[in-house]
């Protein structure tokens, strides 16, 4: 398996999960001193969950494959809110809006061959994210989009291409370009069936829907070409195809959705994050590889999950007055 199929395992790509056993939903998450008021389900793929050991260590026992970590920022807002919401976190790395609403999905934990076997490879199926979701439920949190753009293969296209191309051009652009509208109206259109779902299953429930951070910053000169901590071989121009295309849009498009349910607010990260990139100084974000041994394939380290923390925890407590 070549080094980009490996960071592309990590991050679980948007290829079809196939349906299979069912398995009943975990609570996890530190259970609070007291019983909360209010119960709150947190939903969302690898960004929600946390994943690479930059954002923590996985703490489930049985591990179900999903590979929450304990600095995620559901996590820590339990930390912060256990006195107020009791948290039920199903977040899992990989998933799709589709494994939110409507599809089990296959956890990969961090299997990783040739250079990983994960020892409790395969995983059970897990089910449908929104299955947890019921009349009792007071509080969702929602962080997914990304697989179902299909961020990864984009990214990992990038990189290869600029490989090839030595740095220079916008190769990556000019291969995907054309298939973005068509990606972008898929996520909105499942977005709108997710917030549906969720709101038939919770009438009473606040839904919250989380943003992507910054990933790409506004002055791509910042980013080193071929550095692995940083976006390796993706070259500047597709940098700024993939801020100004990619995931300022994907934003965009949950925003659009989230306005479409009057129960359901956006939380913007994008903002707050703006000079904690992949390529400053002080990121929040982890570029392909955080460590010689450890791939991180673009996503938030513990930094970047307190500060979602923060916007999360600020929306949570503001929808209860």
């Amino acid at each position: 398996m070549t080094r980009f199929r490996i960071a592309l395992a990590l991050l679980g790509s948007a290829a079809t999960l196939t349906a299979g056993a069912v398995v009943p939903v975990q609570v996890v998450g530190a259970q609070p001193a007291a019983a909360a008021d209010r119960q709150w389900v947190a939903l969302g793929d690898s960004f929600t969950a946390g994943v690479i050991p930059a954002a923590g260590g996985a703490f489930e026992v049985p591990r179900d494959g999903c590979e929450r970590t304990d600095r995620s920022y559901p996590q820590v807002i339990d930390r912060d809110l256990g006195s107020l919401f009791d948290l039920t976190n199903i977040s899992c790395g990989a998933a799709t809006i589709a494994d939110v609403t409507e599809t089990a999905q296959e956890p990969i934990g961090r299997h990783l061959p040739p250079v990983v076997e994960d020892p409790d490879y395969p995983f059970p199926a897990v089910p449908p994210q929104s299955a947890a979701v019921g009349p009792g439920t007071d509080m969702i949190t929602v962080g997914i989009g990304g697989n179902t753009l299909g961020f990864a293969e984009i990214l990992t296209k990038c990189l290869q291409l600029g490989q090839e191309s030595g740095g220079s051009g916008t190769p990556c652009k000019d291969a995907l370009a054309a298939s973005l509208p068509a990606r972008l109206d898929t996520v909105g259109k499942g977005y709108d069936r997710m917030l549906t779902v969720l709101h038939e299953r919770a009438p009473q429930a606040k839904i919250l829907a989380v943003g992507y951070p910054t990933i790409v910053p506004a002055d791509t000169s910042k980013c080193r070409y071929n550095d692995p901590t940083q976006f390796g071989a993706i070259t500047a121009g597709d940098l700024d195809w993939l801020r100004g295309d990619v995931l300022e849009p994907l934003n965009k498009a949950i925003e659009k959705s989230t306005g479409t349910q009057d129960s359901a607010a956006f939380v913007d990260l994008y903002e707050s994050s703006k000079n904690h990139s992949v390529c400053d100084t002080g990121k929040w974000v982890e570029g392909i590889i955080t460590a010689p041994d450890q791939i991180s394939f673009v996503h938030p380290n513990a930094q970047g999950h307190r500060n979602a923390s923060d916007q999360v925890e600020a929306a949570m407590l503001s929808s209860i007055g």
